[in-house]
């Protein structure tokens, strides 16, 4: 493994979020192709700097997150996936609510696939 940037989406509570589009902050860990992971920086998005706002605008403009490698989160729809992927981004969804044990899961190659998107948690405000 190359050294890597992984991001991964964090809730109020510290958990990771259980949906991309609306996660404010993230954790990004640096990754040494010896698998040590260090917590390089936090990521905090505005409501309009969100993933999902970002998707429906759909400019074209680079994200914050097309810096890391691989994004992880709860859940996220295909097409914030495709979009992130255009620009070499991977975002993976977990059922670990653990960042530290997502984490720990990537590297070992058994992160467990998040749950189906759920739409209606875009459905925010006046989508």
């Amino acid at each position: 493994m190359t050294d890597k940037l992984i991001a991964i989406a964090v809730d109020t509570d510290g958990r990771v979020a259980s949906h991309a589009g609306r996660a404010s902050r993230w954790l990004v860990y640096v990754v040494t192709k010896e698998s040590r992971a260090d917590l390089a920086w936090t990521l905090d998005l505005t409501d309009i700097g969100s993933l999902h706002e970002w998707h429906v605008r759909g400019d074209g403009n680079r994200h914050p997150l097309h810096t890391v490698d691989i994004a992880i989160a709860g859940s996220a729809g295909d097409g914030v996936i495709r979009n992130l992927a255009t620009r070499s981004t991977e975002l993976l969804t977990t059922g670990e609510t653990s960042p530290d044990q997502a984490l720990a899961a990537y590297l070992a190659g058994t992160l467990s696939e998040g749950p189906a998107h759920d739409e209606q948690h875009c459905l925010k405000d006046n989508h």
